[in-house]
C-alpha cells in the first residue's frame, strides 16, 4: 500500500480501537463510569461541607486542607503521576482492575468518619484513586475510538463528567435538613447513633448517604471495566517497545517536542483548572455564604448549573468531530469570563446567582477540559501517552491544592474577599483563552497513529 491510500485508510478506519471495533461507544460508557466518580467525590464533599464544618467544628482552614488533598487537587496529584506511568507499563485495563477497589476504600473511611483525621484521609484515598484512574480512563477512550468519533467518545466521557456532580447535588438536595428525603436521613442516624444524638451528628448522615451513592457507582464501574479488553494501542506499543517506566520518564522529558506539549497543555488547563477547582468543591459553599442561601436551595442551584453542563455537552457531541475546535473553545471560555462578570457586577439578588450557575455551566459544556482530555490523548505516542497526561495531571491538580489554600484567604470567612476573587478568576481564564488559541492543534480527522507520525517521526509512531 502506497502512502497516499495508507493515509486514506487511517482516515476512514478505526485507530487501534481493540478487539471490539464497533463498540467503541459501549467501552467509553464503561470507562466514562471514573469521570462519574471523579466530579462526584469532588461535589459530594462539597455539597455537605457545611454539614461536617458544623458536625466537627471544622475551620475555614480545616476545609481548605480537604479541598487541597481530596480528589479536586493534590489527592488526584499524587494518583496521577503514579497512575499514569503504570497503564503505560502495565496497561490500561490493569488500572481498571484494581483501582477503583481503592477508591471504594476511601469512601467508605469518609462514610464512617467520626473526626478530621479520619474524614482527611478517606478524602486523601479517595482523591489518589481518582488520580490514577484519569490518564488510564481518557487514553482508553481515545485509542479504542473510532477516528471520526473520538471527540463525540471524549464528550460523552466530559458528560459523565456532569452528570456525577448533577445526580450528587440533586442527592444533597434531597437528602438536606429540610429535604424531601431528610426523614430517611434521620430514621438511618438514629439506627446507627441512637435517638439522643445531636442535631450536627444527625445531620451529617445525609452526607454519609450521599457518599454511599458513590460507593454503589464504584462498584458497579469496577464490574463493568473488569470485563473490557486491552487497548490495541497499548499492545502493540508493548510489542515494539520493551522500555521501562523509568526509561519512558527519561524520553518524555528529554523529547523537545513532548516537553513542549506538556508546557502547553498543562497551561491551559491550569489557568483553567484553578478556576474549575474552586467551582468544584467551594460553589455550595459561596452560595451559602456570599447569596445568603439555605444548604437546600444552594446544592439546587449548583445542580442546575451541571444540567446546563449536560446539556451543552450533548449538544456538542454530535458536531465536535466535524467544526472548528478553535471556535468552541474560546466560546467556552467566554462563557466562562461572563460568569465572573456578573460577581463584580455584584450579587444583587437571587436573580445574579442563576445567572452565575448557568454561565459556568455553559463553560463547562464547551469547556477547556474537553480539550485537554482529547489533546492530552492525541498529541502523544502510546509508549508514554498515560504517562504524560498523569504528569500535566499532576502539576495541575498539585497546584490546584496550594490555590485552594490561598483561595479560603482571598475569600474570607463569609465571602467579604469575593470580589477580589472574581478578579483573579478573570485573569485566570483569560490566560487560558490566549494560550489556547495560540496553540490549538490541528488534529481533526487524523487518526492517533497519524497525529505520532507527524509529530516525533516513525521512530516513536
Amino acid at each position: 500500500m502506497n502512502n497516499k491510500n495508507k493515509q486514506a485508510a487511517e482516515v476512514t478506519a478505526p485507530s487501534l480501537t481493540g478487539r471490539g471495533r464497533g463498540g467503541s461507544l459501549k467501552s467509553t460508557l464503561a470507562v466514562s463510569l471514573n469521570n462519574y466518580l471523579d466530579a462526584g467525590a469532588i461535589v459530594a464533599g462539597a455539597s455537605g461541607i457545611t454539614l461536617w464544618q458544623n458536625y466537627l467544628g471544622l475551620s475555614e482552614m480545616h476545609l481548605g486542607w480537604l479541598n487541597a488533598i481530596s480528589a479536586n487537587a493534590l489527592g488526584a496529584a499524587i494518583g496521577a503521576i503514579i497512575g499514569g506511568f503504570l497503564a503505560d507499563k502495565f496497561g490500561r485495563k490493569f488500572i481498571f482492575t484494581y483501582n477503583l477497589l481503592v477508591y471504594m476504600l476511601g469512601v467508605l473511611l469518609i462514610m464512617c468518619s467520626v473526626n478530621f483525621p479520619m474524614l482527611l484521609c478517606g478524602f486523601l484515598v479517595t482523591g489518589i484513586s481518582v488520580g490514577i484512574g484519569v490518564p488510564a480512563s481518557w487514553t482508553y477512550i481515545s485509542e479504542s475510538s473510532e477516528v471520526n468519533k473520538r471527540g463525540r467518545n471524549i464528550c460523552i466521557s466530559q458528560m459523565s463528567w456532569g452528570f456525577g456532580p448533577m445526580v450528587i447535588l440533586l442527592f444533597g438536595m434531597l437528602f438536606a435538613p429540610g429535604g424531601y428525603l431528610y426523614g430517611l436521613v434521620e430514621t438511618v442516624a438514629h439506627a446507627f447513633i441512637g435517638t439522643d444524638a445531636p442535631v450536627e451528628a444527625v445531620q451529617v448522615f445525609s452526607s454519609r448517604v450521599v457518599f454511599f451513592t458513590l460507593f454503589v457507582v464504584a462498584f458497579v464501574a469496577w464490574t463493568l471495566q473488569r470485563q473490557l479488553d486491552e487497548s490495541a494501542a497499548f499492545e502493540e506499543s508493548r510489542e515494539k517497545n520493551k522500555s521501562s517506566i523509568w526509561e519512558n520518564i527519561k524520553l518524555l522529558f528529554t523529547n523537545k517536542i513532548a516537553v513542549r506539549t506538556v508546557a502547553y497543555l498543562a497551561s491551559i488547563y491550569l489557568t483553567w483548572n484553578l478556576v474549575a477547582s474552586v467551582m468544584g468543591f467551594f460553589q455550595p459553599h459561596i452560595y451559602e455564604t456570599a447569596g445568603g442561601l439555605s444548604n437546600e436551595y444552594a446544592n439546587m442551584l449548583s445542580c442546575i448549573g451541571w444540567v446546563v453542563v449536560v446539556a451543552i455537552t450533548f449538544c456538542l457531541s454530535f458536531f465536535i468531530d466535524r467544526i472548528s475546535h478553535k471556535l468552541v473553545y474560546v466560546l467556552g471560555l467566554l462563557a466562562g469570563l461572563a460568569t465572573w462578570l456578573v460577581i463584580i457586577k455584584g450579587v444583587s439578588g437571587i436573580g445574579s446567582l442563576w445567572a452565575f450557575s448557568i454561565l459556568w455551566g455553559i463553560n463547562g459544556g464547551l469547556g477547556v477540559q474537553i480539550f485537554y482530555a482529547l489533546w492530552g490523548s492525541e498529541l502523544f505516542p502510546a509508549k508514554f501517552r498515560a504517562g504524560a497526561q498523569g504528569l500535566m495531571f499532576f502539576i495541575v491538580r498539585g497546584l490546584s491544592a496550594l490555590w485552594g489554600l490561598v483561595f479560603t484567604f482571598i475569600y474570607g470567612e463569609n465571602g467579604e474577599g469575593f470580589t477580589l476573587a472574581a478578579y483573579c478568576m478573570i485573569a485566570l481564564l483569560l490566560l487560558s483563552l490566549v494560550i489556547g488559541v495560540l496553540g490549538c492543534p490541528n488534529t481533526r480527522g487524523k487518526s492517533l497513529e497519524q497525529i505520532t507520525r507527524e509529530r516525533y517521526g516513525e521512530f516513536l509512531s
